[in-house]
């Protein structure tokens, strides 16, 4: 098979699916967290304030997700079409309560009556908390494993299949770890009572992520043995675990010097270090058919053609530099203390 730079083309696009959903997890992901937390505010110009730090960024913020969902289909189309078909039930419950979210944000402020802005603060609320987590459901779903049969097409049965308990367990902590993004972000933005409160926040969100994240991984550690396999034939990469404990070990570290740059920094790289464990634990399967292990989809067996990786891949080169550019002039340009004026946000 041809190589670019040392690794093959289907591995240089798992790593580019990867990157975009990192990126995406990171930055929509406070995103989600910031909307969890929004009906723990008690007055109207909190909301508000929390709407208004968010509002110029999250639009911009799916367009990660976008690009992911397009080089996912473009790289890998056995596994989109196999995922896609099995998560229905929740990619369909994904996409309606995105929408949901972006007209709350939208439709929030376009009434004065306080019926109108409670519903829509509610149908905001509940959007972000279920979107964080679905995503992990589904995370949960390829890393447990799915029933294929030999043509690669998911032959489950049960409606409510996908919420097996370490599915429920993942997006549990995605919710967990997203809601303490979320309220390290929002203290970046805030000042005054708001901040104050906030940081009352931030306490329970650590907790919150830091016990989860023990209860999934030991149901991890005993009930998938799967997942280990990779860091038993290579010892060296409980580096990463490692890493990711020292990440999160330094949040509430930074968070009690009120160093709230850095522990959103460390919070991202927390992100970004369990995705890089999911794929290693992934490698080279993109899905796991269990439990005839054989029907499983890799890389291999669900990418496109050399030619098709190849374009698509200049593709990416020329878009993805564009992407980070557009996020970083845009939190360059909003970026400070959010303060509310006479046309709210």
């Amino acid at each position: 098979m041809e190589t670019f730079l040392g690794l093959d083309y289907p591995t240089w696009w798992f790593l580019i699916v990867g990157g975009l959903f990192s990126g995406y997890a990171i930055l929509d992901g406070f995103d989600f967290g910031a909307g969890a937390w929004h009906m723990f505010f008690r007055k109207n110009t909190s909301r508000e304030t929390a709407l208004k730090a968010i509002d110029p960024t999250w639009h911009g913020n799916e367009v990660w997700l976008v690009i992911g969902g397009g080089t996912l289909f473009a790289g890998f189309p056995v596994f989109y079409g196999t995922l896609f078909s099995a998560m229905y039930t929740p990619f369909i419950l994904f996409l309606l309560f995105i929408i949901f979210r972006g007209i709350s944000i939208k439709f929030r402020n376009m009434e004065d009556m306080a019926w109108w802005r409670k519903l829509w603060d509610w149908s905001y609320s509940i959007s972000s908390i279920m979107l964080a987590f679905l995503l992990g459901v589904v995370l949960g779903n390829i890393l447990n494993g799915m029933p294929l049969d030999s043509n690669y097409e998911y032959v489950g049965r049960g409606f409510f299949e996908f919420l097996n308990p370490f599915s429920i367990l993942v997006g549990v902590t995605s919710l967990a770890l997203f809601m303490m993004h979320g309220a390290i972000y929002l203290l970046l933005k805030t000042e005054g009572k708001l901040y104050d409160r906030i940081q009352g926040f931030l306490k329970i969100g650590m907790a919150f992520f830091i016990v989860s994240y023990i209860i999934t991984t030991a149901y991890g550690l005993f009930y998938l043995d799967h997942l280990l396999v990779v860091f038993e034939e290579n010892t060296l990469l409980f580096v990463v675990p490692l890493l990711v404990f020292l990440s999160i070990a330094n949040v509430p570290r930074l968070a009690s010097k009120k160093q709230y740059g850095w522990a959103f920094i460390f919070t991202s790289i927390t992100i970004a270090l369990l995705l890089v464990i999911v794929a290693f634990e992934l490698y080279p399967r993109l899905l796991l058919s269990n439990p005839d292990a054989e029907h499983s989809i890799t890389i291999y067996n669900a990418a496109a053609s050399i030619k098709t990786l190849k374009i698509m891949m200049g593709f990416v080169a020329v878009g993805g530099p564009l992407v980070l550019l557009y996020s970083y002039f845009v939190y360059k340009t909003f970026w400070g203390k959010v303060k509310l004026d006479d046309e709210g946000y």
